[in-house]
C-alpha cells in the first residue's frame, strides 16, 4: 500500500518484505531472521529507535484508560502547546494521521485563507487530487519528481490549478507567480537533499507576502532531525503554515499543521474533519517522543550519526578507488557512485548488505538506536560491497543479479 515500502523498490525477489517483531534498529522478518535496518528506519519514522519502551510504555497506558470516546482526548490539546511553544510564530494547530492527508489540510486552509485556488509546490506532498492535479495537463511531476504518476481518477477540471517550481531558482518561482494570478498558495520543503542558497528561502517568503499567498513548509520529513521542531527554525524563515509527520510520534501515527491564527482561523470556514483524528493514541505517543527527543537531545545526534556515515562513506569508497558523492540532509544521507548506473548500484549493495544481514542500499535515515557499536559493523560491512564494486563494472554487477534491478523512486529536487 506504500510505494516506498513495495519489495520491487529493493529487491526484485529475495526482499523479506514482512516483519514480525522489532526493537531498536533490528527488525525480525516472518520466518523469525534477524535483520540490522541500517536504511529507512520505517521510511523515516523511527528516530528515536524501534520499540521505544518510553514511547511504548505511554501507549500502553493510553490504551488501559481508553484510546477513543464520544468526548475528546485532552492529550490533543497539551500536544497543541507543546508544538506552538516550539514554534513561537504559530497561534494553532491541527492533528491528522498520515502525512498526505496533513498536506491536504493545508492546502485546504491555505486556499480558503488566499481566497484562490491555484497552487506553487516543490518536492512530494502526497497522493490527494491537489497534488496530482499537477499532472492532467502535462507530464510536470515527471520531470519534477517521479515519472509514471498517471492522474486517473483525479477530475480533469482541477487542470491548471497546480504548477511545480524547481528549488532554488528564485526567478523560476517569481516568474510563475507573475504568470498564474490565481496562485494563492507556495508549498515546499525548507531542505531535502540540496541546501538552500543564501537567500532563497528569505526570496520565496518575500514573494509569498508580495503576492499575497500563503507559505506552507512540508517538515514531515525534515522535522526534528536538526532541531526540535521544524529545520526552519535552524534556517531562520518562517513560514505561514507548518506541516509534521514521521518522527512526531516515532511509528505511531500522528501528524500536524501548525499556523498562524490569521491563515489557521480560515478552516472554520470550510470542512475538515475525521472521527480518528481524535484518538488518543497518537498524541500521547507523540508528547512521550518529544519529551525523550529533548532528553536525548535527538536532533543533534542524529545530525552526528549521519554525518559520520556520510564521512564514512567516502572514506571507505575512496580507499577503493571510488568517486562517491553524498547527500541529503546529514540525519536523511544518501550516496551515489560517480558515473555508475544508479539502479545497478542501489540494486546490488541492497542484494549484498542482505545476504549480510542488513535492510540497508545507498540511504541510512540515523536513529538513536544506530550506536557506535552498530555503525562500525556496519561499516566492515559496506566496506566489502564498496571493493566488490570498485572491482566490477555495472555490466557485471547486472550479472550478479538475476532477478534484475530494483524499480527507480523519488528523485527529489529539493
Amino acid at each position: 500500500m506504500l510505494l516506498s515500502k513495495r519489495a520491487e523498490m529493493y529487491l526484485p525477489a529475495g526482499w523479506p518484505a514482512y516483519f514480525d517483531r522489532t526493537d531498536g534498529c533490528q527488525v525480525w522478518g516472518l520466518d523469525g531472521t534477524r535483520y540490522l535496518d541500517l536504511g529507512f528506519m520505517g521510511v523515516g519514522t523511527n528516530i528515536l529507535g524501534y520499540s521505544h519502551p518510553r514511547v511504548d510504555a505511554a501507549v500502553r497506558t493510553a490504551i488501559d484508560k481508553g484510546n477513543l470516546a464520544t468526548l475528546n482526548a485532552p492529550e490533543e490539546v497539551f500536544l497543541a502547546e507543546h508544538l506552538l511553544e516550539l514554534h513561537p510564530w504559530a497561534d494553532m494547530a491541527r492533528f491528522a494521521r498520515s502525512g498526505g492527508e496533513t498536506c491536504a489540510i493545508a492546502v485546504r486552509i491555505a486556499r480558503a485563507a488566499s481566497g484562490r485556488d491555484e497552487v506553487a509546490f516543490c518536492g512530494y506532498h502526497g497522493w490527494h487530487d491537489w497534488y496530482l492535479a499537477a499532472n492532467l495537463a502535462e507530464d510536470s511531476l515527471g520531470s519534477h519528481l517521479l515519472p509514471g504518476l498517471e492522474p486517473a481518477g483525479v477530475p480533469r477540471s482541477l487542470a491548471g490549478t497546480a504548477h511545480t517550481f524547481a528549488y532554488n531558482d528564485l526567478p523560476s518561482l517569481a516568474a510563475l507567480l507573475e504568470a498564474h494570478p490565481g496562485i494563492g498558495t507556495i508549498f515546499m520543503e525548507p531542505q531535502r537533499s540540496t541546501p538552500p542558497a543564501p537567500g532563497f528561502l528569505q526570496g520565496v517568503r518575500d514573494l509569498a507576502t508580495k503576492h499575497g499567498a500563503v507559505l506552507i513548509f512540508d517538515e514531515c520529513t525534515s522535522g526534528f532531525r536538526r532541531s526540535l521542531g521544524g529545520l526552519h527554525l535552524e534556517l531562520g524563515v518562517e513560514p505561514d503554515i507548518a506541516t509534521f509527520g514521521k518522527t512526531l510520534g516515532n511509528g505511531y501515527a500522528i501528524t500536524a499543521v501548525i499556523g498562524r491564527e490569521s491563515v489557521m482561523e480560515a478552516a472554520q470556514r470550510t470542512f475538515i474533519s475525521s472521527t480518528f483524528w481524535t484518538e488518543r493514541i497518537g498524541p500521547t505517543a507523540a508528547l512521550a517522543a518529544l519529551e525523550t527527543m529533548a532528553e536525548e537531545d535527538a536532533p543533534a545526534r542524529v545530525h552526528e550519526i549521519g554525518s559520520r556515515v556520510q564521512d564514512t562513506w567516502i572514506q571507505l569508497a575512496t580507499a577503493h578507488d571510488l568517486a562517491l558523492t553524498v547527500g541529503g540532509l546529514p540525519a536523511l544521507a544518501s550516496f551515489s557512485v560517480v558515473d555508475r548506473d544508479p539502479l545497478t548500484i542501489k540494486t546490488f549493495v541492497t542484494s549484498q548488505m542482505l545476504d549480510r544481514g542488513y535492510l540497508a542500499g545507498p540511504n541510512l535515515y540515523a536513529s538513536l538506536a544506530h550506536t557506535p557499536d552498530v555503525l562500525e559493523e556496519y561499516f566492515a560491512a559496506m566496506e566489502t560491497v564498496f571493493a566488490q564494486i570498485a572491482a566490477n563494472s555495472d555490466d557485471e554487477l547486472r550479472a550478479l543479479l538475476p532477478e534484475g534491478l530494483a524499480q527507480s523512486g523519488f528523485r527529489r529536487l529539493t
